[in-house]
């Protein structure tokens, strides 16, 4: 009991670190499981948090310390690899869920071959340096370098969060975090049965060829037949709404070991091709699987790490030395790079883009833990050098994960890879008007996200091509959506006057630094109270009439003005007209202002340019 309340309180703990300190999670985690697993023993004689179950020798030292005859660890015999292989499919499966096909345009070529011929040369190059650096034979040297093809989704998070990258880098190293794990696990699984076989050459070519598609047909389709399954019965209401999140956990859990079953080791893949395919088949409550796939995914991450570093010797840690280092900078400072350039070749990728994707590589759980499952294995079956494999994939995590998370914000500013300037808009509120805004935004090349808690909106706006998050405002984890990276305006326009001031006064600083508004409440409309202090989107218009507007003529217009005396007439029409309500002003120049916002309308007016309104079409101005 003791233990399994540890676990769960410093994971917990080191979690609350890694947010405090604005670090990958991986780092403190890994720590603590080093100091409570054999740094304890070492210094202690014994284990603070022993993930093996086995009887106390009570003539040992340990022994005396508690009582004649205990017990110590959580996990009997091979209940500590099971455990840790439903957690990582948990965890992949969460992360496919995020991956959204539209973010796909554009880059998917680099990516497609970054998880291809990438890892192609991560696995050739790192096998080949690890047997004439490390000295390990060449099964076990391939291993280890199936093992590190992977970089982490749960360790790329927190630096797209931090980090204002391009669209594009951030993009490609969050498809690769997350689509390479299965690559790294499949690939790392063909040598472990290779080992495992008996190294019959010919024979074992055959099996791995046919080990491999067999994996790859059964992991997809089971994966797309699950989802399209779960996505069946929840839009037919099959299940009710309290059992939702733990019947979609039950089904992941029962596909990943149904997979196994069927083909061994290819529930990794079928988990993250039923995450994709769920993600992207515009399902009622996604947003609810979602958040409950997080938490757990929290948890679990945090038990896996502490866990999988307790479970390691101080032998094994001692066992690293100078080629061990060597090792690490081939790996990352040679072979990364490229695997990179070689990928990238052709895309529309910049040198300065390609040289940050080179540098942030970090390695997480998926590496980690198929490495601790392995490398335990062949330790025990008596298979030479094979003692080798957990402590280095973990020194590549830990060295990996310490060296961008601490490095990546530097580098990228160095390279120049940042947002310039943050000038996507954030629109709070998924209404016609809203939408009809928001279109307008995006078919003038602006980046453009519309949040709303309301399924039916959300769903009106996907159908309209625009890019949305089914949020609400008071959500806690809003502020680490990556998506918002490059949020420089911040337009509040619900109904409730509370949420879209609230909206302001949270979210301001962090997505409308360039600017912050909201509509004019009706009370101010009707008080003609003082807002020339506000910053208000149309001081004469409220929620009601831009929605009567949008719902009478729902359309965008453009007038053309020359000067800043012919705006003052199109828009003393407009406020009289009032079935047409004005939002924007778009100058010859860029510039673009809300119109009532107390801009320069010499500047951005200063050589001519057009008021956006919504609404029914208005006449010529003489």
């Amino acid at each position: 009991m003791l233990e399994i309340a540890g676990v769960v309180v410093l994971g917990i703990a080191a979690q609350w670190i890694a947010w405090r300190t604005r670090i990958p999670a991986i780092l403190p985690l890994i720590l603590t499981g080093l100091l409570v697993g054999p740094i304890a023993d070492y210094f202690i004689g014994f284990k603070i948090i022993d993930p093996l179950f086995s009887e106390i020798d009570p003539h040992s030292d340990e022994g005396h310390f508690f009582h004649e005859k205990s017990y110590r660890g959580l996990f009997a015999g091979e209940t500590l690899f099971y455990f840790v292989s439903l957690a990582i499919g948990i965890i992949l499966f969460e992360g496919g869920l995020t991956l959204n096909r539209k973010e796909f345009k554009g880059v998917g070529s680099s990516i497609i071959k970054l998880i291809s011929l990438g890892s192609a040369v991560t696995f050739f190059g790192a096998g080949i340096a690890t047997h004439y650096i490390m000295g390990l034979n060449w099964t076990i040297s391939f291993l280890f370098a199936g093992l590190i093809i992977v970089t982490g989704p749960t360790v790329i998070a927190p630096i797209l969060r931090n980090v204002p990258l391009t669209r594009n880098t951030a993009t490609i190293l969050k498809w690769e975090g997350i689509l390479i794990d299965p690559v790294g696990a499949l690939v790392a699984v063909l040598v472990y049965n290779f080992i495992t076989s008996g190294e019959n050459g010919q024979e074992f070519t055959i099996h791995a060829i046919t080990s491999f598609f067999k994996i790859l047909i059964i992991g997809t389709a089971l994966g797309f037949s699950a989802a399209y399954g779960l996505y069946i019965a929840i839009k037919n209401h099959w299940i009710p709404h309290y059992l939702l999140n733990v019947v979609t956990l039950a089904l992941v859990m029962g596909v990943f070991v149904l997979s196994d079953e069927l083909a061994h080791e290819s529930g990794l893949l079928t988990v993250v091709v039923m995450g994709m395919a769920l993600g992207n088949l515009n399902v009622p409550h996604l947003k609810e699987i979602l958040y409950f796939k997080e938490s757990l995914s929290v948890l679990l991450i945090a038990a896996l790490f502490i866990l999988l570093s307790a479970n390691m010797e101080m032998e094994q840690l001692l066992l690293l030395g100078g080629s061990a280092a060597l090792l690490f900078a081939v790996v990352v400072f040679i072979l990364r790079p490229l695997a990179v350039f070689l990928s990238t070749i052709g895309s529309e990728l910049s040198t300065n883009e390609k040289l940050f994707i080179s540098w942030v590589g970090p390695r997480g759980i998926v590496a980690a833990g198929i490495a601790s499952l392995f490398g335990i294995k062949l330790t025990q079956e008596g298979y030479p050098g094979a003692e080798m494999i957990t402590p280095l994939v973990f020194m590549i995590v830990l060295g990996t994960v310490l060296l961008n998370a601490t490095t990546a914000r530097m580098i990228a500013g160095m390279l120049g890879v940042t947002m310039e300037k943050s000038d996507g808009i954030l629109i709070i509120g998924a209404h016609k008007a809203a939408r009809l805004m928001a279109k307008y935004l995006q078919d003038n090349n602006r980046h453009v996200v519309v949040l709303d808690s309301s399924e039916e909106k959300i769903k009106q706006a996907q159908a309209e091509g625009l890019e949305v998050i089914q949020s609400s405002v008071y959500s806690e984890d809003l502020e680490e959506n990556y998506e918002l990276l490059d949020m420089g305006y911040l337009l509040a326009m619900t109904g409730s006057n509370d949420v879209n001031q609230f909206a302001c006064d949270k979210f301001g600083d962090t997505f409308g630094e360039n600017g912050t508004y909201r509509l004019i409440s009706s009370t101010e409309l009707a008080s003609k109270a003082d807002t020339s202090e506000l910053s208000i989107i149309s001081k004469q218009d409220d929620y009601i009439n831009f929605q009567e507007a949008a719902r009478d003529h729902p359309e965008v217009h453009e007038y053309h003005v020359e000067s800043a005396e012919q705006f003052e007439e199109v828009m003393q029409i407009l406020n009289k007209h009032r079935k047409s309500v004005p939002f924007l002003v778009k100058g010859s120049n860029g510039l673009m202002e809300i119109v009532g916002d107390n801009f320069d309308v010499e500047t951005v007016l200063a050589e001519g340019g057009e008021v956006v309104y919504i609404g029914k079409k208005i006449e010529t101005v003489a």
